[in-house]
């Protein structure tokens, strides 16, 4: 073998084991393939995010705290105020005390209504639960009589 066909060997593999070639970009795991043909198969547009997931380098077990993270970022208004909308802030500490406490009475009325929604539950399970005794006291007291005759 001669030395220019060992070189081109040895610079083929090295081809093949550098991070410089066609498709080497991305995070290219079994896991994150499978998941983004699954995702082409139920639903192409997620497909489509999951080919961009893995492109840019990301794990797919990652997606889900990434999304739950952005999503609560929006329901806090954080992802508002990150694109450049200016949230209204007051800089009166006694407004902001009233805020809170309003916040607050506001909490407590929520876990007051959950209370009684659960008290109402048990309570119509209670009554559920006599008046099928009680129609079963009856039955058994009516077979009784007919075994009686």
């Amino acid at each position: 073998m001669t030395s220019s066909s060992s070189t081109a060997a040895n610079d083929s593999r090295q081809y093949r084991h550098s991070r410089h070639g066609c498709c080497t970009k991305g995070n290219w795991s079994g896991l994150n393939i499978a998941a983004m043909i699954i995702g082409f198969v139920l639903f192409w547009p997620a497909g489509l995010f999951l080919l961009y997931w893995n492109i840019s380098g990301r794990d797919v077990r990652d997606l889900p705290g990434t999304i739950q993270e952005k999503w609560s970022a929006m329901l806090n208004g954080s992802f508002c105020r990150s694109r450049g909308h200016k949230a209204p802030v007051s800089e009166n500490s006694v407004f902001e005390e009233f805020q809170q406490t309003q916040y607050d009475r506001i909490t407590e009325i929520k876990e007051e209504i959950k209370n009684r929604a659960r008290n109402f539950r048990d309570f119509r399970s209670a009554a559920k639960r006599r008046a099928d005794e009680s129609e079963f006291k009856e039955f058994m007291s009516s077979d009784r009589s007919k075994q009686d005759e």
